[in-house]
Parts: C-alpha cells; structure tokens; sequence
C-alpha cells in the first residue's frame, strides 16, 4: 500500500476555521466522490487542533521548529503505477483536474509540501507485528 502525504497550509485569506471547514465540508466529499475513479482506496484528513500554548511547546521543545501545518490529507492507493499511470483515461484527468481546481481555493499549493511513501509500522495497539 502506498500513501500520499500533503502538509496543508492554508491560503492566508482563510481563518483557521474556514479553511477546516472547506476542507471537511467541501472538499472532503469531493474527494469521495471522485475515489474510484482515481485509484483511491482510502481518504483521511488530519486537522491541526486549535492549541496554540501547546503548539508554542513543541516547537520550543525543537528548537524554534515552523509553525505546524494546518493539517495533513493522506492518501491511500495500491501502488505507485496507480499515479504514474492513475490519470490515463479521460475521466480519470477530469477528476485530479476538478481536485487541483478545489485545492487552489483553499489551500497554499506552493506552501504545502507533498510526497508518496510506504508506511512501515513498528507498533499498533492489538496487533501483532513481528
């Protein structure tokens, strides 16, 4: 399983809240929506809390580390062919183009640093890992 990884920041004309809103409201269904299509087997955001004095510590803790994203989406997907070759069909280009369009409302594309990886776990509660 493959995962894409994209550090949010949210564009600077949107509050904190607005653009957890739009995320969750808006674009999180369009993503849903346009899954199959694109190879998608699982969506998940992650949105930063509003803890500022508890933010202000970890980052003190690194040393004066950046301020936090304002969330993470990650992306699920079977393989890396799934991206290399995901956009083939018509509808396929549709649906990333649709995607990338609703992301540019919201998100600070050239702020938000993204990549693939593969997970590697060493611990999960209740399961065993060898």
């Amino acid at each position: 399983m493959i995962k894409l990884t994209f550090c949010l920041r949210r564009r600077q004309d949107l509050s904190p809240e607005e653009f957890r809103r739009y995320w969750r409201d808006e674009h999180g269904p369009l993503v849903r929506d346009r899954a199959e299509v694109l190879g998608i087997t699982r969506y998940q955001q992650v949105h930063t809390l509003d803890e500022p004095s508890l933010h202000a510590a970890l980052q003190a803790r690194n040393g004066g580390a950046p301020e936090p994203f304002d969330g993470i989406a990650e992306v699920w997907v079977a393989d890396v062919e799934t991206f290399r070759g995901g956009a083939g069909t018509t509808e396929s280009r549709q649906a990333a183009r649709e995607l990338l369009e609703d992301e540019a409302r919201f998100i600070d594309l050239a702020g938000s640093p993204m990549w693939l990886g593969e997970e590697i776990v060493f611990y999960e509660a209740g399961q065993s890992t060898g």
